[in-house]
């Protein structure tokens, strides 16, 4: 289906000495084109208000055209048409009411050649129109192509009222001096007048533009291009304003290029898109791109202004009415606030890490995928002492051996309803608080997830490929051995004696028989103390305290700067607490990725989508792609106190 613009021929009945009845188009089918009764019946409001012009005109309008407005607009069961007022109106009024007057008076011949034409858009498919868009003008005009001739003439010559007219057709010069000598003279007076007209308009138009280029400061070049433009031609005063105003503006551009620096040249490149989308974020209180940071941007009152002004949806019938929508941009409604959210999830993410919410960072690896597929962390086994090897001797087989553990992208997410309802209610804060909502779901899934890591099995951790669970007390010279767990309460010996345990724990040789616990020792301190909320001040007290105050002496603190404390904020325990070493030294807690780690907002759908139509919603979808796990229990040590 596409959109086609027409020139339609209406039919006139005097009401007055100034206002007319017209009937302004009914059904039927021409140009090609069938125009249904009930397309015409829809159209009825788009009549109302329309106004009447002197002549047809390819450019801007003019004020001096103006001839009157059409009124009362209504359906004719009848005629099958639309029936309106048309009052004499404006500064062109004076020669619709003369013509208007002449032709209905002539009793001889009619005056045959002077009419109205309807220049109008609609929409239609298969030579059916479907929609008329908009109704732009009804213009008098001498020679409508087909009929457009007044209602009493038609009468009088027993020809019956037309219903629609067609493109304007040109007639060659012998038929048209034909048909004028065969015009009384009250029509060849007409014609003599209408010709005057154009030439007195051809004749100001030519003086305003020399006027106008006389007066301006353009180099000659573009006062030249600007003639050229303009001349032997009429053309609205305000189209060569706009010409004038262009090219002082791109002289203005070319000049301050050269001795301008910074912002302001900026300024001058910056897109149409490019604002809305800072005005965009600037209502949601997201941050700007880097390079609109300066730039000066129209104010949104609200997510209802925006919608309203980008859709032309001014019905709220969920859907995209260009021919009304103020904001034109190459993104729709839901991608500027998609990329406003998206900020704002980035931006809120951000604030959150400073706050303390992702300790998480600094005990894991994170890193990021190309694929969903399963992921196997894979620790390689390590040499404990290369064998000497004679001259001429051959070299032996070194024991290499690797623990894998393997883990599996898990998809979090929904979809946000940017109802119709939360729109015309203008909650533009609700909207705004989603984002942040957003961000702190997806921090705290992975704080979660990570502190699930030692509290899931009553505090024993995930179950490993060594056929244990990740925290056990079980000598580390056995298979599934791993000697990291205890009932150690939390204060300073404890925390060197773990440290110790942690320091000694034997690398992966091979994961066989034979060589468990066999390896040399990771000779790595732990980095960072992890305890719940009521334990952050024994926490610190041993990570950061000068002194160490026991009940009857006091002495300076060695240990302290020997850790970092975290507190995990989903642990409950007030007496359990963990250990775990630097991840850049010893990585044992890997967070992989997909998209990002911080959850992502896209668009699901767009205005057209069925999910508008049958919901009344803009679909704005979540997604979180997240893979948690441990791949070597050895930098970590968990102490669960009873």
């Amino acid at each position: 289906m596409g959109e086609f613009r027409e020139h339609l021929n209406l039919e006139v009945n005097p009401v007055s000495s100034d206002r007319f009845e017209i009937l302004a188009i009914t059904a039927g089918k021409a140009n090609g084109w069938e125009f249904p009764a009930e397309v015409l019946r829809e159209s009825l409001a788009l009549w109302e208000g329309v106004n009447c012009f002197v002549d047809h005109s390819l450019s801007a309008r003019s004020v001096r055209d103006i001839a009157g407005v059409l009124r009362e607009t209504r359906w004719d069961e009848e005629a099958r048409g639309v029936r309106a007022e048309l009052t004499a109106f404006g500064p062109s009024a004076g020669v619709l009411t003369e013509i208007g007057r002449q032709v209905l008076e002539t009793s001889a011949e009619p005056a045959v050649r002077v009419g109205f034409s309807a220049d109008i858009l609609f929409e239609g498919q298969a030579g059916k129109v479907a929609k008329i868009l908009k109704i732009y003008s009804v213009d008098l005009v001498y020679n409508p192509a087909r009929g457009g001739i007044f209602l009493r003439a038609l009468n009088q010559l027993g020809i019956e009222p037309l219903q629609i007219g067609g493109e304007k057709m040109e007639s060659n010069q012998k038929e048209d001096r034909a048909e004028l000598e065969a015009q009384p003279a009250a029509a060849q007076e007409l014609q003599k007048q209408l010709s005057e007209m154009r030439e007195i308009r051809s004749e100001m138009s030519a003086c305003l533009l020399e006027s106008a280029l006389a007066n301006t400061r353009l180099p000659l070049g573009m006062q030249q291009r600007i003639r050229s433009q303009f001349q032997d031609r009429t053309f609205a005063p305000a189209e060569l304003k706009a010409a004038l105003r262009e090219a002082h503006s791109l002289l203005g551009e070319v000049e301050g290029a050269k001795s301008v620096r910074g912002p302001a040249r900026i300024e001058g490149m910056i897109e149409p898109g490019e604002r809305l989308q800072a005005a965009v974020d600037d209502m949601l209180g997201a941050p700007r791109e880097k390079q609109m940071g300066s730039a000066s941007v129209p104010r949104l009152s609200g997510i209802r202004e925006l919608y309203l002004s980008t859709t032309g949806d001014y019905d709220l019938h969920g859907g995209y009415f260009p021919e009304r929508a103020q904001l034109a941009n190459t993104l729709d409604f839901s991608g500027l606030v998609k990329n406003s959210l998206n900020k704002l999830v980035a931006n809120t993410w951000e604030e959150l890490g400073k706050a303390g919410y992702d300790w998480w960072k600094d005990v894991t690896v994170q890193e990021h995928f190309n694929s969903l597929q399963e992921i196997t962390g894979t620790l390689i086994g390590t040499v404990g002492d290369l064998p000497s090897i004679a001259e001429g001797a051959a070299y032996t087989e070194l024991q290499v051996g690797d623990s894998p553990e393997t883990a599996n992208f898990v998809k979090y997410g929904g979809y946000i309803p940017l109802t119709l309802e939360l729109i015309d209610r203008d909650e533009t804060r609700k909207l705004r608080s989603y984002a942040r909502e957003l961000a702190s779901a997806g921090m705290r899934k992975i704080s979660k997830l990570v502190a699930e890591i030692f509290t899931v099995n009553g505090g024993t951790g995930p179950f490993l490929a060594d056929g244990s669970f990740l925290f056990n007390n079980s000598a580390v010279n056995t298979e599934g051995g791993h000697g990291n767990l205890d009932t150690l309460a939390l204060n300073h010996a404890n925390w060197d004696l773990v440290s110790s345990k942690v320091y000694n724990q034997p690398m992966l040789v091979k994961n066989a028989a034979g060589f468990y616990g066999v390896g040399p020792r990771m000779a790595v301190n732990p980095k960072f103390i992890l305890v719940g909320r009521s334990q952050q001040k024994a926490a610190m007290e041993i990570c950061t305290a000068s002194l160490v105050r026991e009940s009857d002496y006091v002495y300076d603190n060695v240990l302290k700067g020997s850790a970092v404390p975290l507190v995990v904020p989903e642990w409950t325990d007030a007496n359990d607490w963990a250990a775990v070493c630097d991840p850049r030294v010893a990585p044992a807690i890997f967070v992989g990725e997909r998209f990002g780690l911080a959850p992502e907002i896209f668009i699901a759908g767009d205005e057209l989508s069925p999910a508008v139509f049958s919901n009344d919603e803009h679909r704005l979808k979540v997604r979180h792609y997240l893979a948690v796990w441990v791949n070597d229990f050895r930098p970590l040590f968990k102490c669960n106190v009873a």
